[in-house]
């Protein structure tokens, strides 16, 4: 099915005060008229008509049986108007959402001649073509096609699923809850990981044809910024190299007992080295953040911030008895992994088996120390505050200030400096053992401590280390590939050069100008909807009316001052464990930075939005491709990116709805009824009822498209005239481009009770903006109470 591209004149969502507001009733068809007004009849009769005119009685009749016709027809339009009218008074919800699908289909209903279109034939558009012909046209599908739940490849094609680091989500205000995933079993990847968002898959994407590039930048910067990432990507290399780089490290730290080499360093200057030099942290964990008690004060004071490790043990949370353990079913594959991690660093075999042990039993005592982030939060161990000095008082095993003092050089602290601690029952026991494995002499004192920390630091350059030492694990299946891998490394030590190359790429202008049209539609939706307590709607929209949003980017760094920001680094092509080194030291000096900055730095690698005091911060991230480009169609930047805004923000501002608004039951049921019939007829059974929190997501993900469309209606009224690509009109390219990223992986999937490409059947079967000969098409219910 072939279209014209048709400019989408569309009316604003909310009319201005000047101007009357539109009629809600349903107008009349366009195509009915007047039969007295055909043209051939008001032509003046000619003489030779007026020859074979009828005679007087059969004139009076015709006349007379024209005036009950025209009678009849101006009855049965009031009687269509009156119970349009009533039809529509027994739901304001429907009311409301008839009349944004109503202005969305008069942009296509226009009765003047559309503008001429021009096909847009960028590279980016050419690309985004050839996905488009190769994916499914939503108005080709028969029903079947939108009867499945979310879970279907509807995004294979982008690059699936993947995992890698992730940041912003779990408590609010905690500096890396993220953390609390490797708590339980440490290394295991769990279900949340391997479903990383796809909008985070395809971000990575971006990234990588950004790194590998061919352009010749003139930036120092960029140009080592791409030779790190091209030297991960260098696996030949890594592998001849083997584990030398890494034993030759060993001895720098003064050798280690398991190769019966050893200097017996002194615990607390050998951990300190590890946290300046290589950002290891075995016995505890340091972030930079802000006090979430003082945020709600104002305040952007930040501060040091310790809470558990990284335990490699594989450990449990038993619910019961309050505690976690190390089970032997887990123990023993660990067991084996770190037997062959001393083999492929040539341990004697004898002896490494002592030293395994050694290793096995000091990590089980310090993870049973250790508990998840919700339990700490039930029990207010989150954000407590003390002194260095303290600290130091209640766990003297650690040298705290010269520890913190390397992880932060070149700052200087004090004794006196406030940290904020997330388990104290934790490092006090830690502080414990410590000092008990210090005393045990008959181990040749902190031996046992330093092969421990040894062990650590391997886990750390495991990314610059041979595969081998990654298949010791044992569990390969599922890895990452490797451009994702040295993707998200580069970010790590090179994260201010990547903002700065992705902020080249996009376009301000179009992503703020999203952000406004979808945000201003978001609280025109909020005035449709039917609440249980209009003061609620009151303090809702004084709260929207105090929020700023904006795109969220740092202060830009000119690519001179990033090549004065990484002058001090070397990048070799041909080594990347001295390149990695490297990187750890970049990385210890943004954190170092960390505290005393004021401003909070954007994240290159968020893909939803954050609030922050009184701004809602939309990251660049967000508008990446093939999800955003500056030079698709409006049509499709809005049907895509549009609707994951939307989203993003009810579920953001909007969590408890479901408590306020009678609107989510009753348009959440609607749609899933119209879902039950559709399924049926397909053959396929549908649940026969949602529990609230489906009910909630369902409404939610049918309002974000609807708010989408609204602001794409609202981007045509102020800037006139769109582009087109394959051929398709801008509903096409906007209902398209959303069901590409519908199936979008969120927390909030598992309440999703449908695929939600289905809201195509039901925008279209509620507006003009489809072709009438849809595969799949529902018929509207005229006699229904409800409207979608």
């Amino acid at each position: 099915m072939s279209e014209t591209p048709t400019e989408l004149e569309l009316q604003p969502s909310v009319q201005p005060s000047s101007q009357p507001e539109p009629e809600l009733g349903l107008q009349p068809p366009t195509l009915i008229q007047n039969p007295l007004q055909d043209q051939h009849q008001l032509q003046p009769a000619s003489q030779s008509d007026q020859q074979h005119q009828p005679k007087p009685l059969c004139r009076n009749l015709l006349l007379l049986l024209l005036g009950f016709s025209l009678c009849a027809a101006m009855l049965g339009m009031i009687y269509y108007l009156h119970h349009s009218r009533h039809t529509e008074n027994q739901s304001a919800a429907g009311r409301s959402s008839e009349k944004h699908q109503t202005q969305s289909s008069s942009m296509l209903t226009n009765s003047s001649p559309p503008p001429a279109v021009s096909p847009c034939v960028s590279a980016a558009c050419r690309s985004a073509s050839a996905r488009l012909s190769s994916s499914a046209d939503p108005f080709t599908q028969p029903c079947e096609y939108f009867t499945s739940r979310c879970g279907s490849d509807s995004l294979s094609e982008f690059g699936g699923s993947g995992g890698g680091r992730m940041r912003g989500q779990g408590i609010p205000g905690h500096p890396q809850n993220q953390k609390d995933q490797s708590v339980w079993p440490e290394r295991r990847r769990d279900e949340g990981d391997r479903r990383q968002t796809d909008r985070k898959t395809l971000l990575l994407q971006h990234l990588r044809e950004i790194l590998e590039t061919n352009d010749r930048s003139s930036s120092s910067a960029v140009q080592k910024t791409r030779r790190f990432y091209n030297s991960c990507l260098d696996t030949t290399s890594i592998e001849m190299t083997g584990a030398e780089p890494f034993l030759s490290l060993i001895q720098k730290l003064g050798g280690w007992a398991v190769s019966g080499r050893w200097n017996q360093t002194d615990f607390n200057s050998t951990l300190s080295s590890l946290m300046r030099d290589f950002a290891t942290f075995p016995f505890f964990n340091l972030y930079v953040g802000k006090d979430p008690n003082e945020v709600s004060h104002g305040s952007t004071r930040r501060y040091i911030q310790i809470d558990q490790p990284d335990l490699l043990i594989p450990i449990e949370w038993n619910s019961r008895t309050q505690k976690s353990e190390a089970k032997t079913e887990t123990l023993r594959p660990f067991l084996a992994s770190c037997q062959r991690y001393l083999a492929l660093l040539g341990a004697p075999p004898m002896s490494s088996m002592i030293h395994v042990g050694l290793f096995i039993s000091l990590s089980s005592e310090l993870a049973v120390a250790a508990s998840p982030l919700q339990h700490r939060l039930q029990k207010g161990q989150l954000h407590q505050r003390m002194t260095v000095r303290e600290l130091q008082q209640q766990a003297p095993a650690i040298d705290w200030l010269g520890c913190l003092q390397a992880a932060f050089h070149p700052r200087t602290l004090s004794e006196d400096d406030p940290v904020l601690l997330h388990n104290l029952p934790y490092i006090l026991q830690m502080s414990r053992i410590i000092q008990k494995w210090l005393n045990r002499h008959e181990l040749s004192g902190s031996g046992p401590l330093h092969t421990y920390m040894v062990l650590n630091l391997l886990h750390t350059l495991m990314p610059a280390m041979p595969a081998n030492f990654s298949a010791a694990l044992g569990n390969t299946e599922g890895e990452d590939p490797r451009w994702k891998l040295c993707v998200l490394e580069t970010e790590r030590g090179f994260s201010s050069v990547l903002t700065h190359l992705v902020s080249e790429r996009t376009e301000h202008r179009q992503a703020e100008e999203m952000i406004q049209h979808v945000f201003s539609s978001f609280k025109s939706k909020l005035k449709e909807l039917q609440w249980t307590d209009p003061k609620f709607l009151e303090l809702v929209m004084k709260k929207l009316g105090s929020l700023t949003p904006r795109l969220w980017t740092s202060e830009e760094s000119s690519e001179d001052e990033l090549d004065r920001l990484i002058s001090e680094v070397t990048v070799d092509s041909n080594s990347f464990f001295s390149n990695y080194i490297q990187l750890l030291s970049l990385w210890q000096k943004r954190r170092s930075n960390l505290l005393t900055e004021s401003e909070e730095a954007a994240d290159i690698l968020s893909v939803t939005p954050l609030l922050l005091g009184a701004e809602l911060l939309f990251p660049l991230g967000m508008f990446v491709p093939p999800l955003f480009h500056h030079t698709y169609p409006r049509a499709m930047n809005y049907g895509a990116t549009g609707f994951l805004l939307a989203k993003d923000i009810l579920h953001l501002l909007l969590p408890n709805i479901s408590s306020h608004s009678e609107s989510v039951s009753s348009v959440g049921s609607c749609v899933w009824t119209l879902y039950q019939s559709v399924s049926e007829a397909a053959g396929r059974r549908a649940a026969s009822s949602l529990s609230p929190a489906q009910q909630q997501e369902l409404w939610l993900q049918y309002s974000a498209l609807q708010v989408a469309l609204q602001a794409y209606q609202q981007s045509l009224q102020q800037r006139p005239g769109d582009s087109s690509l394959s051929g398709r009109s801008h509903a096409h390219l906007f209902l398209t481009a959303f069901s590409q990223v519908n199936c979008d992986v969120d927390p909030y999937r598992d309440f999703m009770p449908l695929e939600p490409s289905f809201f195509i059947t039901v925008i279209c079967s509620r507006s003009n903006l489809c072709p009438a000969n849809l595969q799949c098409s529902i018929k509207p219910q005229h006699d229904s109470p409800q409207t979608c």
